[in-house]
């Protein structure tokens, strides 16, 4: 049974205000920075075999923290990247209220393609994909994988059966574990958008 860590970044300074998608330069703030420790110091609870990262610098900065205070090495999966919201990036929420379209992507997931962007079906199937080749390569490892919010929202609502269209109804939490595990006869998840101790789950 190989387990996965579902780590969504730390926090940064745009959080809640603007639709960042893949900008480059979003790094971590000052709360963020200290959450990715917390995340450090709780994860030394679990025996982390291997870490992998989204390629984005925030991401990128949550996996860093982690893997020098567990002695593992960074793997960048591009598999783990925010969707891209093409047309979308870089504006604000408040701006994107006023868009028909964006209220319809929040009723309609699975079904409305982004403008310049990405389908969340196809967000989802990179997810489980990843997920699935990585349990391929190491079946009873324990591993990290420090990703973005809707991704992770994507696959949890894959392997719990649970349509796109309800995935808003999953909170992911910047600094969140959630935990999920892989076998032979498929998935289980053992906790979602945990932000506690962790020494319970190990």
């Amino acid at each position: 049974m190989a387990t996965f860590l579902l780590i969504r970044h730390a926090h940064h300074d745009e959080v809640g205000k603007t639709l960042v998608g893949r900008m480059p330069g979003v790094g971590l703030s000052r709360e963020g920075e200290l959450q990715a420790e917390c995340l450090a110091e709780q994860l030394a609870a679990l025996h982390v075999d291997k870490i992998y990262s989204s390629p984005l610098e925030r991401a990128q900065a949550t996996a860093k923290t982690i893997a020098n205070h567990l002695d593992l090495e960074v793997q960048t999966c591009e598999a783990l990247d925010e969707i891209e919201f093409g047309d979308w990036q870089g504006r604000s929420f408040e701006d994107l209220d006023h868009e028909p379209l964006w209220r319809r992507f929040n009723s309609f997931r699975s079904g409305t393609r982004l403008p310049g962007g990405e389908c969340l079906l196809t967000v989802q199937a990179r997810m489980v994909s990843a997920l699935e080749d990585l349990r391929e390569q190491f079946p009873k490892a324990v591993i990290a994988l420090v990703g973005h919010g809707d991704p992770i929202k994507a696959v949890i609502a894959g392997f719990a059966g649970i349509p796109l269209d309800l995935m808003l109804r999953i909170e992911i939490s910047p600094a969140s574990i959630s935990i999920v595990s892989l076998d032979d006869f498929g998935p289980r998840i053992l906790c979602i958008n945990h932000t506690g101790r962790l020494s319970r789950l190990a």
